[in-house]
């Protein structure tokens, strides 16, 4: 795997932290800034959670606003036609689990193809690699699914 160590692979260099944020959105919204690699999650009295992300490489950015519409624990992932077709060797289905490209946990985005998931290759956080999803490590994944609720607003910021 690359010559990574067992450590390296399960974890980022970016540790989640509690920052100042000042916004006008409300507790809860889940904010993330695509050119800084980061996601905030708002909390109360000016602060957010900050963690790291992976992002869509080039040519699969997108931005916008959405809502949480579901929330999967170990979810299944079934790669959309296109992605397919780019990559011919994809199964059609993969079950959940920790080989699953999606991670521990993943929070649907609107009608969109588009999660905010975990990754079974966490040194890719920090990094443009993705097909426009969201990574985050398995941990910070978890953490973040255990804080946000289905109809949370999603603001992807370029």
């Amino acid at each position: 795997m690359g010559g990574k160590s067992s450590s390296s692979r399960r974890s980022s260099s970016i540790p989640k932290t509690t920052v100042a944020y000042e916004t006008n959105l409300k507790p809860g919204t889940i904010v993330v800034e695509t050119s800084e690699r980061r996601l905030y999650l708002v909390l109360e009295g000016g602060k957010a959670l900050k963690y790291g992300i992976g992002v869509g490489r080039d040519g699969f950015r997108w931005s916008g606003q959405h809502k949480i519409t579901r929330k999967a624990e170990w979810p299944g992932w079934t790669p959309p036609a296109a992605m397919r077709k780019r990559v011919p060797d994809l199964p059609a289905y993969m079950p959940g689990g920790p080989d699953n490209p999606l991670g521990a946990r993943a929070l649907y985005i609107g009608s969109t193809l588009y999660r905010i998931h975990g990754t079974s290759e966490p040194w890719t956080i920090g990094h443009a690699v993705s097909s426009g999803c969201i990574r985050l490590t398995n941990d910070d994944v978890t953490d973040l699914y255990s804080r946000v609720r289905v109809g949370a607003l999603v603001v992807v910021r370029p």
